[in-house]
């Protein structure tokens, strides 16, 4: 349930406890008032609780502190009071509270001993961490290689052990002086703002002079790209089903980041490398802001176009502009990786030699021969309308004008009702150019044999993060 951003004011209904299949609730944003209801405590299948950005007051339900599922709890810049219970939420937010009792301001409660533990105070508050270099040079064991997950472009990833077990992968960028550390922490901590469960959760980061890094959860089963070249007992890792609901996950976390998180981030890079998942085989968009991170402009102009050719839209690689359109092109990318396997982009087919596969897409469907699209090692265990649905898909997200491709509401809508894409959902001249100057597109429907729209074989620019 979503409602963020709503003029909505009253008191919370505590009959929204009865909703008990509920597993995400967004109330951020509003002019709520009065108490967080106790029966939020009765939502033992939710995950995801944002409250932030009210006028509520009053202390925090126990109850809902000790909700065993809570992925994230968001309670920040409300009036809360009085003391703060241990919350079980893997990750929240209570600043913006300066009457409760252990926030950095104390008042009352002058029972209370305050805690004196920065890291645990810090933990506690639900801030993202500080590590210090030390902590993760022995959580990676002095950055051995033997520990490296991959490396590219941002920098190396090395699988990590922190000292209470917990498994991190760390990440130590290359370039570190592009940023001050006061602009570096500020984007830091927006990028730890945008949390969803189809996005990579930053645990916290390390600066020092000439060192930055980034600290994450492992993924145990890697990325997309790792798993679409991986078989058991003879047969793919990812069968159809899973692929499909990579794709769902994907989209799911390119929605948030463009049209519910604030302010709006754009990934530049999607692609299989960047989609991890975790030990359920659920997609979990990873980087995602980190090319804005890194670049030293505060614009959406890049000063170095990042991500892999093959999988970047035209108009970021003739001009360096992105917008989120861009993302959309490169999602279209990776739902025909996830259908094709990985061969016809790494290896080539016949058509893609050429620089001609999204053509070859074109032809197939008006040929209806879209089985010859599906990796052959799947042996025809596939779903034919969830293929038709997905092929229309990609050719919508791969139109050359950007001003032609769905957002990723849309996508996201036609995958899960399994429908196709129609041109007509696209309103044209919808929105305006994503950039300015003198690049730009008439608006007409897309020629299937434009010899612009193209793919080549994968060039790494920064490689798989």
């Amino acid at each position: 349930m979503s409602l963020q951003n709503n003029t909505i004011s009253g008191v919370i209904p505590p009959e929204i406890g009865k909703l008990t299949n509920l597993d995400a609730l967004d109330l951020s944003s509003n002019e709520f008032v009065g108490d967080i209801p106790s029966s939020l405590g009765q939502l033992t299948r939710l995950n995801y609780l944002r409250l932030d950005r009210n006028n509520l007051s009053g202390q925090i339900p126990v109850d809902v502190a000790k909700l065993p599922g809570l992925t994230f709890l968001d309670l920040s810049f409300n009036n809360l009071s009085g003391p703060v219970p241990k919350i079980y939420a893997h990750d929240y937010s209570l600043a913006g509270n300066q009457y409760l009792c252990n926030s950095s301001t104390i008042h009352g409660c002058s029972s209370m001993t305050a805690m004196t533990n920065d890291q645990d105070l810090e933990f506690e508050l639900g801030h993202l961490k500080h590590f210090s270099f030390h902590d993760l040079q022995n959580a990676t064991g002095n950055f051995d290689s033997k520990n490296i997950l991959g490396q590219g472009g941002f920098g190396i990833v090395y699988k990590g052990c922190l000292r209470n077990g917990t498994l991190v992968a760390v990440k130590r960028l290359k370039d570190p002086d592009v940023t001050g550390e006061v602009q570096f922490q500020t984007e830091v901590e927006l990028i730890g703002l945008a949390v969803h469960r189809n996005l990579l959760r930053l645990y916290g980061f390390c600066m020092t002079s000439n060192e930055r890094l980034l600290v994450y959860p492992y993924m145990p089963n890697g990325s997309v790209a790792d798993r679409l070249r991986d078989y058991c007992n003879g047969k793919p890792s990812l069968d159809w089903s899973k692929r499909m609901q990579i794709a769902l996950g994907a989209a799911r976390g390119l929605l948030y980041l463009h049209e519910q998180c604030n302010p709006k981030i754009i990934h530049r890079d999607v692609k299989a490398a960047n989609i991890l998942l975790d030990e359920s085989f659920e997609a979990i968009v990873g980087d995602f802001g980190l090319a804005k991170l890194l670049d030293r402009q505060e614009s959406h102009v890049t000063t170095a176009v990042r991500g892999t050719i093959g999988h970047i839209a035209p108009e970021y690689l003739s001009t360096g502009q992105s917008s989120e359109k861009t993302d959309v092109y490169g999602f279209g990318i990776l739902l025909l990786e996830l259908i094709t396997g990985p061969k016809t982009l790494s290896n080539g087919h016949g058509q893609s030699k050429k620089g001609m596969i999204l053509d070859w897409v074109r032809e197939l469907k008006e040929e209806k021969k879209l089985d010859k699209l599906v990796d052959r090692d799947l042996k025809d265990s596939f779903d034919v309308a969830e293929l038709e649905c997905s092929v229309d898909v990609i050719i919508q997200c791969t139109q050359t004008n950007p001003i032609l491709r769905p957002k990723m509401s849309e996508v996201l809508h036609a995958l899960e009702a399994n429908v196709t894409l129609a041109e007509s959902s696209v309103e044209l001249n919808r929105e305006p150019l994503p950039y300015g100057g003198p690049y730009s597109f008439s608006v007409r429907q897309e020629d299937p044999h434009d010899s612009s729209s193209f793919i080549i074989e994968p060039i790494e620019l920064s490689g798989p993060r």
